[in-house]
């Protein structure tokens, strides 16, 4: 008997036959793709996230570095701990859970004891310290496909194939680190995929197209879209300031094709996307006005 597409995050229930969960991104980086999201004091985090509760978002993550693959934005560990802690303390009576988006043990450590209830790992969990710490404090885990380093690559294989393998092995290291299945969804790293033999936005539009192959691993599927890279290449805007249009769009497939989470800057205009694309891909069993 196949396991429930089912998990739960911090007490919040995502996957089949629940609503498309929203998460709202707040960023603290100021090496961040999109200047936008970027809030740099704990009045402008809280106000921001406050809004975006108001939207719609059952989730807020929080970034304090840069993950953009194309992006040479290092900061140290000390420092991406520093911002961490700094914005989830400014969170603290929000009445939502909040992510950290971090890899790194220091700062998901420190972002744990501040008081975040899920990690968002954009590295599979290949550090064995993020995965031990992930289980000892009964966190949720937002698990993403990474690319893995040129030399460590098999043989080239459809993008979602190689999606659904790296997914596989990092659902493999969190079984032996003791992290429930039931508190892990999974994403497949739109984005990140710069250097294989498929041109990256090609990549990207491949995996969501064929987002349902993901259903073999049992696992709700989270998607990251917002206003990222491969938009602007498809639409020639390079700007992220003018990539919305495109990814209320591919939010919009995400969701047809059964994305159970979406992580967003614009949690007010995915929102809409989001119900409106619910309700065209269910099979209609009421009347119009139901």
């Amino acid at each position: 008997m196949s396991r429930s597409h089912t998990a739960e995050l911090a007490g919040v229930r995502v996957g089949d036959g629940l609503p498309v969960i929203l998460m709202g991104v707040i960023n603290v980086s100021p090496e961040s793709f999109h200047g936008g999201s970027v809030h740099r004091d704990a009045g402008a985090v809280l106000k921001a996230a406050g809004v975006m509760v108001e939207h719609g978002a059952a989730l807020i993550d929080v970034g304090a570095r840069s993950t953009a693959p194309y992006l040479s934005t290092e900061v140290s560990e000390d420092e991406e701990a520093r911002r961490l802690v700094e914005a989830i303390e400014a969170l603290g009576d929000l009445p939502v859970p909040i992510s950290a988006d971090s890899c790194r043990a220091g700062p998901v450590r420190a972002a744990l004891e501040a008081g975040a209830r899920i990690v968002n790992d954009v590295s599979g969990l290949r550090d064995p310290a993020v995965a031990a710490l992930v289980a000892a404090h009964g966190a949720g885990l937002m698990l993403m496909a990474s690319p893995e380093p040129a030399g460590a690559r098999p043989p080239a294989a459809s993008p979602v194939a190689t999606v659904a393998r790296l997914l596989a092995e990092g659902l493999e290291r969190a079984a032996a680190a003791g992290i429930p299945p039931e508190r892990i969804v999974v994403d497949p790293g739109i984005g990140f995929f710069r250097d294989e033999a498929v041109a990256w936005p090609e990549w990207d539009a491949r995996v969501l197209a064929e987002l349902p192959a993901l259903r073999t691993l049992e696992r709700p599927i989270a998607v990251g879209v917002s206003r990222k890279s491969f938009l602007g290449a498809l639409l020639g805007r390079p700007d992220p300031a003018e990539r919305l249009a495109g990814s209320l769009a591919a939010t919009a497939i995400a969701v047809a094709n059964g994305a159970a989470l979406v992580r967003t800057h614009d949690v007010g205009e995915t929102r809409d996307a989001v119900r409106v694309a619910e309700r065209l891909a269910r099979p209609r069993t009421r009347g119009p006005d139901a």
